[in-house]
């Protein structure tokens, strides 16, 4: 079953510093308002939001819309304050670490990273940031797929993507999510590299930004596939989980289930 709306009262605003390390974000949040408050929709001061893009060699920008799209419907659809301008960011520049969320995406062969790359986004996602890989290409096994492996390979040579189980809570952070969803349908799942019992890359291979994308007249830039507008409606849907997911992690976990537990206390 595919919830049409978040549970009521469910709500969660995104706690803004500039700093690498995302628990510190959690642990303010909790210090502020504890659980009751967060709860309750507790709304600390906040920045906004902004997922940025990594810059890299290739056809890297294939989907040039995409992330203003899904942060449009972020801010529509939930409390956390979102910049709707676009960023991009070169891996190794330290204005990286300025986001808890970038986004790599293409078409075709990544070329290798350099060294200097490697080890400012090694450190980034150890210290706490996140990494959503979308293929453009949905072609698993591809010269994009083959990159990608080739690239967390070098990230962590003694870690491997595996499959995210279907009930792994990054499928209930917002939306109860029961099934993939993106511009087509080639892998039934999403994979994950996992650090610190989270998972710090998130990898679809079935074009998510190809069915967030519009043109500049608002009109969608590809046809989504075999599942139609209600599939383009789920790839939203799962972007958003991403998204929260990147800033609750396992609070949610609990939060989903919020409005029951304040119900049975009332």
């Amino acid at each position: 079953m595919i919830v049409d709306a978040p549970p009521n009262g469910f709500s969660v605003s995104y706690v803004g510093h500039r700093t690498s390390h995302r628990r510190a974000l959690l642990r303010q949040a909790v210090t502020l308002g504890g659980f009751g408050s967060l709860l309750m929709g507790f709304k600390p001061s906040a920045s906004d939001l902004q997922v940025a893009q990594l810059r890299t060699e290739g056809d890297w920008d294939a989907r040039p819309d995409a992330l203003r799209r899904l942060a449009w419907e972020v801010r529509q659809r939930t409390s956390i304050k979102v910049n709707l301008e676009k960023v991009l960011v070169d891996p190794a520049s330290p204005e990286l670490f300025r986001y808890p969320l970038v986004y790599l995406g293409g078409s075709g062969e990544i070329p290798p990273f350099s060294e200097d790359s490697i080890r400012a986004l090694r450190r980034f996602l150890t210290y706490g940031g996140s990494l959503l890989v979308d293929s453009a290409d949905a072609e698993p096994g591809g010269a994009f797929d083959a990159s990608v492996r080739r690239l967390l390979g070098n990230l962590f040579p003694r870690r491997r993507l595996d499959r995210i189980p279907s009930e792994h809570v990054l499928y209930k952070t917002f939306y109860l999510v029961t099934h993939q969803a993106g511009r087509v349908l080639r892998v039934p799942y999403m994979e994950g590299l996992t650090l610190e019992n989270r998972y710090a890359v998130v990898y679809c291979q079935n074009d998510l930004a190809g069915a967030w994308s519009r043109d500049p007249f608002g009109r969608w830039t590809h046809d989504v596939s075999p599942g139609g507008e209600r599939q383009r409606e789920m790839a939203f849907r799962l972007g958003i989980n991403i998204v929260m997911y990147v800033l609750c992690l396992d609070y949610k976990d609990d939060l989903v289930h919020a409005p029951f537990i304040l119900d049975r206390r009332r």
